[in-house]
This record gives C-alpha cells, sequence and structure tokens, in this order.
C-alpha cells in the first residue's frame, strides 16, 4: 500500500489529515504513518499544524495553510524557561494558529503589548523552569494565561521589597510605579495591563488581585493556596480601549528617565517594537559606536518596555553613547518621551 498517496489523497478530499485517520485508512500503526508524514514533510508536500491532539496535516500551498489556520483559535504549550524570548513566542503564535486573523488593530496592539510584558515578567521573575501558556479566541473575546510554578509573585515583592504581608505587595502591585528590578524594569507592565484589560487576573500564593474593568473596580479574594503565578487577561473584541491613549492618560508626571553614528532602519527588521528582547536585539553590537539614530520610518508603534530598556536601561549601561531617534509619529515619540531625561 502507497501510505504516501493515501495521505495526499485525504488531504485533497477534506482539506486536511490526522494521523489518526490515515492509521483507521491503512491499519498501520501512528509510529510507521508518521514516517511517511515526515517524508512528506521533508519532501515540502505537506506542513503540520497544531500539536498533540488538534495536530494535522494540510498541503503545503500558502491558500491551504491559511484556511487550516483560520480554524486553529486556540494554542496551550509547556515551555523550558530557558533562553526564552516573549516577542519568539509571540510569533510562534501568530505563525502557528489563526487567533490573530482579522483582529481589530486597538485590540492586537493590546493583546501584543500584555502577552509580551506578562510572559517577560514570568520568564525574568519567576525563577520557574517550566512556563504554561494558554491563548484562546472565541467570537467575542481573546484571551490568554500565563502560568509558572515559581515563587509566586506577591512573595516575590514581599522578599524584594520587605514588605510584612502579600497585601502590603498588592496595594504595591496596583500603585504600577515600583519594580523589584529598578535598573531593569520600570515596573509598569502589570500597570498598563491592567488598565487595557476588560479583566485582568493575577493569581498567587492565597490571594487572587481581580481588575475588572467592565465595572471599573478591583477586588481582592483568598483562594487554596498555589504555588507560582497564574495571569489571566481578557479583553472583548468589540473592546474601544487605545494603547496610546491608555499609556499617555496614565502617564504624565510618573516617570523622569535617562537619555539614551549609526542608522538603524528599523522598518527593515519589523513593523513593531514591543518588548525588551526586542530592543536587546536592535543594540546588540553598537557599544562601539559613539552615536546611534534609531529611524522609525514606518513603525506604527512601540512599547513601553522596548522604550525602557533602550533609552534607560542600556543607556545607563552606555553613558558615554548617544542615543537619537528619528521619523517617529505622534504615539512613538509621547512613548520614548517618558524616558529621556
Amino acid at each position: 500500500m502507497d501510505v504516501k498517496s493515501v495521505i495526499l489523497k485525504k488531504i485533497k478530499e477534506n482539506g486536511e489529515v490526522k494521523v489518526a485517520e490515515v492509521v483507521k485508512a491503512t491499519g498501520f500503526s501512528r509510529a510507521y504513518v508518521n514516517r511517511f508524514l515526515q517524508i512528506l514533510r521533508d519532501e515540502g508536500q505537506i506542513v503540520l499544524l497544531g500539536q498533540a491532539r488538534k495536530a494535522k496535516y494540510v498541503l503545503a500551498q500558502k491558500k491551504a495553510v491559511s484556511l487550516a489556520k483560520q480554524n486553529i483559535l486556540s494554542i496551550h504549550r509547556l515551555l523550558k524557561n530557558k533562553n526564552l524570548a516573549e516577542d519568539n513566542i509571540l510569533d510562534d503564535v501568530k505563525k502557528d494558529t489563526g487567533i490573530f486573523f482579522a483582529l481589530p488593530e486597538n485590540i492586537r496592539q493590546i493583546f501584543e503589548y500584555a502577552f509580551t510584558e506578562i510572559l517577560n515578567n514570568a520568564i525574568e521573575h519567576s525563577s520557574s523552569k517550566i512556563i504554561e501558556i494558554v491563548v484562546g479566541r472565541e467570537k467575542d473575546k481573546i484571551s490568554f494565561s500565563v502560568i509558572d510554578r515559581g515563587v509566586g509573585i506577591f512573595n516575590h515583592i514581599v522578599r524584594k521589597r520587605r514588605l510584612e504581608s502579600e497585601l502590603e505587595a498588592i496595594q504595591d502591585l496596583i500603585k504600577g510605579k515600583q519594580t523589584t528590578a529598578p535598573k531593569e524594569h520600570s515596573g509598569e507592565g502589570i500597570f498598563f495591563t491592567s488598565k487595557a484589560a476588560d479583566l485582568l487576573t493575577i493569581q498567587s500564593s492565597s490571594k487572587k488581585l481581580i481588575f475588572n474593568n467592565i465595572i471599573n473596580d478591583i477586588f481582592i479574594k483568598d483562594t487554596k493556596k498555589t504555588k507560582g503565578t497564574k495571569v489571566i487577561f481578557i479583553i472583548s473584541l468589540n473592546s474601544k480601549a487605545n494603547l496610546g491613549k491608555i499609556f499617555k492618560e496614565h502617564s504624565e508626571g510618573l516617570f523622569n528617565f535617562s537619555k539614551t553614528k549609526v542608522v538603524v532602519k528599523l522598518y527593515n527588521i519589523g513593523t513593531e517594537y514591543l518588548s525588551r528582547s526586542q530592543a536587546r536585539r536592535v543594540l546588540s553590537g553598537l557599544e562601539k559606536f559613539k552615536t546611534i539614530i534609531l529611524d522609525f520610518k514606518g513603525v506604527e508603534t512601540v512599547g513601553r518596555s522596548f522604550a525602557d530598556e533602550i533609552f534607560r536601561v542600556w543607556q545607563g549601561k552606555h553613558p558615554d553613547i548617544k542615543i537619537n531617534y528619528q521619523k517617529a509619529n505622534k504615539n512613538i515619540d509621547f512613548t520614548i518621551k517618558q524616558f529621556i531625561r
């Protein structure tokens, strides 16, 4: 029996095929069938979409892949917290699913900002070996969860800031102006995420902190004691929230950071810059220059983490290097100026 032909025939008939369907049609084992699926992948005839039970194969054609991805509206990953970069994980979600397909622009910007900020916190502060992410889209909303098995965000704040209790840590967190790593962060990620979400829940140790912007209130609840931190973000697809307006509304007077001839044309690399890891890659290898000019032509927006990493953190480590920028739109200009002294 020509297993490759069976696979290709089923894909052409149904638009996709799963391993179990080929096993049923041929009578061969999953391991044997997987050998032929891998051969077809290596030959560039088919591509794999999804993982585990949701894994399926489609023809390696742009239209077929696009149609198949539109029906993949959730993703669940367990990530080893070693050399993780939050923007790379975001790219994987976009590449492997249709979650971002035809997403309203304001929702996309908010979601990308929130996801990279929350995931970055888990990567850099949780001390967790494994980080779990769940991203999903429904008819009227989009959401993500970031779950770690580390020290727990409230305990972390208590220890680092020498506080007395989890409630003091929660109070500190709600202020939005504090950070346990002042040399590395401005401490705003969770604060701005909490303003952009319809609902943001942070559960750690024996407390659950809930930001409900639908009714404009904040709740603190007791929960069963758990290890690590679980953050759940939800926003309606009809939300009128605007990330630039949120930054502007809540930024005035909060910070007064330091200033950050090679020209770096950012639009040649991508169109949006949201995370610290992106900023580090942009500046990698530029320590030998005396002046750096960042060209934002064609760039729609930047995240505060990205701007903070360049104009405060990196500049603070390289005080003899001058960082200028040009061709920035009003939103980008406003964001950057929050970190220029």
